[in-house]
């Protein structure tokens, strides 16, 4: 049950993030804009920590192994761009 409710706080975490685009076609004025959008990110990055809190150490430990992947992924083909020109 409780990596149940892990999962459903990640969920929200990402739904807080993907309205930050929404927020200007409300049509707010751009205090309010501001406003709502550093709002939306506080409770976002919030959420998303206490998600990383409940799952535990396992999922943190999947999440960064993956993003790691991508940056290594990322900095061979940087490498490989670089010998490419020589």
């Amino acid at each position: 049950m409780l990596k149940i409710t892990g999962y459903v706080i990640l969920i929200i975490s990402c739904l807080l993030f993907l309205a930050i685009p929404v927020v200007p076609f409300l049509g707010f004025s751009g205090a309010k804009i501001a406003g709502i959008s550093t709002g939306l990110l506080i409770a976002g990055e919030i959420t998303f920590y206490t998600s990383l809190i409940i799952l535990g150490k396992t999922f943190y430990e999947k999440l960064k192994s993956k993003l790691r992947f991508w940056k290594s992924k990322k900095e061979k083909i940087d490498i490989s761009d670089q010998t490419d020109e020589k």
